[in-house]
């Protein structure tokens, strides 16, 4: 009998987690049936946006085990309550597994999957093709492409979830033109870095805040922003009128709260905003808002939109295609930060949330 390890939820987090809200358990595993493989992890995502899922979960479920169904979702964190929990993107409890036993054609013993089965170390699971279905959205497991002398963790970053979270919402929504002004808040984590550097391609000047005066040299120095600002140091408006005299053009909101509406108040007409994220709430024990809209919204005109990434399940292999190729020439650098042990996940989740990764936060079991 194959046994698996899980980290379960032990309570609901009351503002920050804490590595006491969470328990190994272990659990045998059943044989494996015709369409189905047995996988074992390798790297683990640890992304935002697990915070706020945990409103889905009843204590003792495994974190985050997306595929569960739950009829009943409990009302934490967000004010926005069931409907839109449910319709977030839930691709962000991503692993990278290695197929041990396979018996569903197209999927060899060797290969690597990335699939959304929380953090457990292995796994027996259906596998095959469709859409991500309800409650969660979640997409069946899919092969990783080979990637050649680039690391299997970019498949969990800058050449996964996180890379397509920057590359179609900047490119479908925002439509940045060549000469305009692109500004991005939390422009160091795994989602941020990648927008500005495509941002940097398509010829725009590119504007990005990071809490740290290291992750503003990195932004600067080493990914081409041409201007970084550490927001705990400076004051947004007044970066923004230095940086951007004559406005803003596209804002990519990855954090909500005062941030956005200091960005917001310094666009330019018809300027366009795509909001992904919002991790300046997520610890918040009061009622969260996403921004307050200034009147500068009205005055300009402006457009702003929601997007989960997994309204372009269709498209999928565009977005990492054209990813590859952009890191395969240099034009897109990355950086991770990896933590190494299944136990360590908990703590590599907390220290994410607290903003302490450079890139793509992972864990390496």
């Amino acid at each position: 009998m194959v046994k698996a390890r899980k980290i379960v939820l032990v309570r609901h987090f009351e503002g920050q987690p804490r590595t006491e809200d969470f328990r190994i358990e272990e659990e045998d595993l059943p044989p494996v049936k015709d369409g189905q493989i047995l996988a074992e992890a390798v790297y683990f995502s640890v992304d935002p946006f697990q915070k706020v899922h945990t409103a889905m979960q009843k204590v003792g479920d495994t974190f985050y085990g997306a595929q569960e169904d739950r009829s009943t979702l409990l009302l934490v964190q967000l004010s926005c309550v069931s409907a839109a929990v449910r319709w977030c993107n839930a691709e962000a409890y991503a692993q990278v597994a290695r197929i041990v036993e396979s018996r569903a054609p197209g999927f060899p013993v060797g290969r690597h999957v990335v699939a959304y089965w929380g953090w457990r170390d292995r796994t027996v699971a259906d596998v095959g093709s469709g859409r991500p279905q309800p409650p969660l959205y979640v997409s069946p497991p899919r092969l990783v492409p080979h990637l050649g002398d680039l690391p299997l963790s970019l498949s969990l970053g800058v050449l996964g979830m996180p890379g397509n979270s920057a590359y179609f919402p900047l490119l479908d929504i925002c439509k940045p033109k060549p000469g305009e002004v692109v500004a991005v808040t939390g422009a160091a984590g795994a989602v941020g870095s990648v927008v500005g550097q495509i941002a940097r391609i398509k010829g725009c000047t590119v504007i990005g805040f990071a809490g740290s005066d290291a992750k503003v040299k990195w932004l600067k120095e080493d990914l081409g922003f041409h201007h970084a600002f550490n927001y705990k140091k400076t004051d947004v408006s007044t970066a923004l009128k230095q940086a951007a005299p004559d406005g803003v053009d596209v804002y990519f909101d990855n954090v909500g709260g005062d941030i956005s509406t200091a960005v917001m108040s310094n666009m330019r007409y018809r300027g366009r905003i795509v909001v992904i994220g919002a991790i300046s709430q997520y610890n918040d024990l009061e009622q969260q808002k996403l921004v307050n809209l200034p009147f500068t919204f009205l005055a300009q005109q402006l457009r702003l939109e929601g997007c989960a990434v997994a309204r372009y399940h269709d498209r999928w292999e565009e977005g990492i295609s054209q990813l590859t190729k952009w890191v395969r020439e240099g034009k897109i650098k990355y950086r991770e930060t990896v933590t190494k042990g299944f136990e360590n996940t908990p703590r590599a989740f907390i220290g994410m949330l607290r903003g302490e990764n450079f890139g793509k936060a992972v864990v390496k079991l």
